[in-house]
């Protein structure tokens, strides 16, 4: 038995940890003896050995092709790239038996590619392979570039791209990583979907030895020996990394804020490059894309985490947020925005996060309002532009423009990032004075801070049920062992799609940051 592993890439990221993470209870739960990696590029060299190292005997290959990767780093016309995609899916087929293999998809909810997407269906029904199509974010999230690129590849009608999305084959299985979209696609497609949460190993955890190593690495990067406050994670708008930042300057400014991988695309390189000027222009304690280019050499991701003082989350939207798992099993503080949608999962596995918050509020003395009010309104008569036409009537608007814009305290995180770094220009004196009222809670985090003792989060035993290992391989079992239902009706993936855009597009949901790659 062969399973396939197909993403766009496997640069590092959330995505990637979840296979290195899952590979090996997938690979049990479906009797695997060869795993295929099948993307737009091949893994680099140094991931792949460890890849490895975590499946014993099993055979591990690649398969890389270009037009399999995101549509926007393609320069071939749409009818090129299916062909190239088609050959590439076709090519794992002729040496393995009808129905001996599994396809483990990632992400393809994402839309970065749908030519991909068709084509993986098409090969999965001619051999009767399962797919599972592993569900870690969607298009219609606040990712509205994303329509313009699925026109441009071929995919012209709303309809169209549920159907690829969402395919009619008796042997897809949909997989969601928080309940909030399981509950959407179990609502649609019964039988054929299921929750699965991130896994969490401790197995993995790296040595004493190998934290000691990180924390002389990082001297070495840094350039002195402060501590450092971690965000594991891409350089990507929705990590909404200002906010991290002021919450660094005002409560451990001896400490480094640093950010783990690189770049994500080219949608942000604007939003990278200002952050990094504006870092260097004040003289702030940032180091973006520690690990960014190769990877041999450097410490991984946990081994960086167990030599940091504390973790920072403050996400604007996740899937899942594998770091919360991550910063609890280490022991670690965690400082977190509690995002809606994982919230009540995070609750239900018995994770309590005591720096956890759901806004950080400025005053409008701290950044041009009036500005910020015209640059907003702008933006979101250009971000709506981008959207299909039914998705623009269900929008409302975004908070600070629902009220006329009058100046008035307003969530950090409500705001472009023009008035995020207006903010973070003042004194971190004057715009703590100026914000502390309006957040009470900062003010013990601060002495906790100042004095090292931030509290992490207690690793429940409980939390096994969900997040072990063991349990990941049950999951996949049970689903394996489902009996094939009734093909969905095409107009079931339309209304699946439709009740995902209505929910994702709620005013709580929408956020300046990212309406526009340029601001």
């Amino acid at each position: 038995m062969r399973l396939i592993i197909v993403h766009y890439h496997f640069r590092p990221g959330g995505v990637r940890r979840v296979i290195e993470l899952g590979t090996p209870w997938v690979a049990a739960a479906v009797g695997a003896d060869e795993i295929l990696l099948a993307g737009g590029e091949p893994p680099e060299t140094a991931w792949l050995e460890h890849f490895q190292a975590h499946l014993g005997k099993r055979r591990v290959r690649t398969a890389a092709c270009a037009a399999a990767g995101y549509w926007a780093e393609i320069r071939k016309n749409p009818a090129a790239a299916a062909r190239d995609v088609e050959r590439f899916c076709a090519s794992w087929a002729p040496d393995a038996a009808r129905g001996e293999s599994v396809v483990w998809a990632h992400n393809q909810g994402l839309g970065r590619n749908l030519l991909l997407t068709q084509a993986l269906a098409q090969t999965c029904a001619a051999h009767q392979f399962p797919l599972f199509l592993h569900h870690h974010d969607w298009w219609f999230d606040n990712r509205w570039q994303r329509w313009p690129e699925m026109r441009a590849s071929g995919f012209r009608t709303l309809e169209q791209v549920a159907r690829v999305i969402f395919p009619l084959l008796p042997l897809a299985r949909h997989l969601a990583i928080n309940h909030a979209d399981a509950a959407v696609l179990q609502k649609h497609f019964p039988g054929q979907s299921g929750w699965l949460p991130n896994l969490s190993e401790p197995d993995d955890w790296p040595t004493e030895r190998e934290a000691r190593q990180a924390r002389q690495w990082l001297r070495r990067q840094l350039g002195d020996g402060g501590p450092v406050w971690l965000m594991p994670c891409r350089l990507l708008r929705r990590k909404n990394l200002a906010e991290a930042l002021l919450l660094q300057r005002w409560l451990r400014p001896e400490a480094w804020l640093a950010t783990t991988g690189a770049l994500s695309s080219a949608d942000e390189r604007s939003y990278a490059r200002r952050l990094a000027a504006a870092a260097q222009r004040h003289g702030w304690r940032l180091r973006l894309s520690l690990l960014q280019g190769p990877e041999r050499g450097k410490p991984s991701v946990p081994a960086l985490l167990a030599a940091s003082e504390a973790m920072v989350l403050t996400s604007l939207q996740e899937g899942f947020g594998l770091p919360f798992l991550e910063a609890a099993q280490a022991g670690k503080p965690l400082l977190a925005r509690a995002l809606p949608n994982i919230a009540p999962d995070l609750a239900r596995f018995g994770l309590i996060f005591p720096q956890y918050y759901d806004e950080i509020w400025v005053p409008p003395t701290l950044f041009d309002a009036p500005a910020e009010a015209r640059r907003q309104q702008q933006l979101y008569r250009q971000w709506k532009a981008l959207m299909p036409a039914p998705c623009r009537a269900m929008t409302p608007p975004p908070p600070l423009l629902a009220h006329g814009g009058a100046p008035a305290a307003t969530p950090f995180s409500r705001l472009t990032l023009t008035a995020q770094l207006e903010v973070l220009s003042h004194p971190p004196e004057e715009s703590w004075a100026a914000c502390v009222g309006l957040n009470p809670f900062l003010r013990i985090w601060r002495e906790l801070a100042q004095a090292g003792q931030l509290r992490p989060c207690t690793w429940p035993r409980s939390a096994a049920r969900w997040l072990s290992g063991a349990a990941y391989q049950r999951h996949f079992t049970q689903s394996l062992r489902q009996p094939a239902p009734a093909p969905a009706a095409p107009a079931q993936a339309v209304a699946a799609q439709l009740d995902f855009m209505r929910a994702k597009l709620a005013s709580e949901n929408l956020y300046p940051l990212l309406w526009s790659t340029a601001w």
